[in-house]
């Protein structure tokens, strides 16, 4: 029967999407790893590929259509021998909302369907009939998937197909073994419980606007980004236990040692930011503090090895948090072409989604914009994140009681108490500081 090709779940935080652009059209033969659409996601706008071979026999969601679920059908994949009368015996796709109109796709999800990475296509040899089960009942099956099971000796009756309402489809079989045969799933209740209703956040859209009756005002409709940082801020402020843990760190010796390494890069075409040294300096901290060096798991806390840390960008509409993997074992070099590079693709909304996802700990500098000091809102899974001030002149004591002047920057640093208890935030935030006070020590 005709399979439903189904709106994709791209990113981990994607409920919906927009259908971009159709890299085909009803008619094209398609096989598995080809692309099929351009989709952006709450993130970035990514390419969607063919799980399986066959015909695109019709497009249920046109280009542009906005607010598609995930798990709606977008298309449908005819087999061999079927055709577009065919089609009729699927349930009708619901409806999406486009740049034009605004109805609200539908609520109600099909089975999971996600793209599987291009690989190459078996031998050409004749898809083997239909299997049946030993009831007599027909066992939906995608062409590929019964040519590697009959090469495999597999028994498609005794598999559980991942593909849209049961159907077998290529990594099923690439991923099963001969010898150990999946029990049959059990079959899902007709009905399931619908879920608690969330809990209210404030008025409504409605009597917020009746609170500015006559008065002028433009109204801005969310996108898919600003949702998921709505939604996922909320949760985290609401959530997370926070605290907080401030101290106030001198860059004088920073700056000096930053403008030395700056004439010794520059043939090399590289300029080092405060913010890098900072990345460097949190990332050895972390190394130094291992138990910090974690993340909250639901029921348990993982230790992380490596310190990949986050550093937040702002874009138009939002804001990005990509991830510098290994950061501890980089040069400073290393991570300020790492950032910059990062940061032009994040404001391009070219990141992968392993660039943004991950890490342990996140920073986010608004110094830059002249902010003294503020309070971050912790990422989950993280255990903390650094909300970095600017360096301002101000009067200090030194070590010998005199008074003298100094480049004096605020931080902040967020932590999750679940992961990290008080004295471990202090200990952790302590050795940030002597790493950007002492920061010769990070070269060592």
């Amino acid at each position: 029967m005709p399979t439903e090709i189904l709106m994709p779940a791209l990113s981990p935080t994607m409920e919906e999407g927009t259908l971009a652009k159709w890299l085909v059209k009803e008619g094209d033969t398609v096989a598995s790893g080809d692309l099929l659409a351009e989709i952006e996601t709450d993130k970035a706008t990514m390419e969607f590929e063919a799980v399986d071979e066959g015909v695109i026999g019709k497009i249920l969601i046109p280009e542009g259509s906005e607010g598609v679920k995930v798990n709606s059908p977008i298309a449908v994949l005819l087999e061999d021998g079927e055709s577009a009368d065919d089609i009729g015996t699927i349930p009708a796709a619901p409806a999406a909302a486009t740049n034009e109109a605004a109805p609200a796709a539908s609520e109600e999800a099909a089975l999971t369907s996600s793209p599987a990475p291009a690989q190459a296509a078996a031998a050409a040899t004749p898809a083997p009939a239909a299997p049946q089960s030993a009831d007599g009942n027909r066992i939906f099956a995608s062409p590929l998937a019964r040519r590697i099971a009959a090469d495999k000796g597999l028994d498609l009756a005794q598999l559980n197909g991942s593909g849209p309402r049961g159907r077998i489809v290529k990594a099923d079989v690439e991923n099963a073994r001969p010898q150990v045969a999946a029990a049959p799933a059990a079959a899902a209740p007709a009905t399931a419980a619908a879920p608690a209703a969330a809990a209210s956040t404030g008025p409504s859209a409605d009597q917020v606007a009746r609170m500015y009756e006559g008065r002028t005002y433009e109204e801005v409709k969310l996108d898919g980004m600003r949702k998921t940082i709505a939604a996922r801020l909320t949760e985290a402020k609401q959530t997370v236990p926070h605290f907080y843990l401030r101290r106030d760190i001198q860059l004088d010796a920073l700056l000096k040692f930053r403008g030395e390494l700056n004439k010794q890069l520059e043939a090399r075409g590289v300029k080092l930011s405060v913010n890098d040294f900072i990345i460097k300096a949190c990332a050895l901290a972390l190394q130094a503090v291992p138990d910090a060096n974690a993340v909250w798991a639901g029921d348990r806390v993982l230790k992380m090895e490596a310190s990949d840390v986050a550093v937040a960008v702002a874009i138009e509409g939002g804001l990005f948090t990509p991830v510098l993997q290994n950061s501890d074992t980089k040069s400073l070099s290393t991570l300020s072409t790492e950032m910059k590079d990062l940061a032009k693709r994040a404001r391009d909304r070219k990141l992968a989604p392993h660039e943004y996802q991950g890490g342990s700990f996140a920073i986010s500098n608004l110094g830059m914009f002249g902010i003294d000091n503020f309070d971050a809102i912790v990422n989950p899974p993280h255990a903390g994140i650094l909300a970095v001030g600017a360096g301002v002149k101000k009067p200090v004591v030194g070590a010998d009681g005199e008074l003298a002047v100094a480049t004096v920057m605020s931080v902040t640093m967020s932590v999750d108490h679940r992961v990290i208890d008080g004295a471990l935030g202090a200990e952790l935030l302590n050795a940030i500081k002597d790493n950007l006070e002492n920061p010769m020590m990070m070269l060592a």
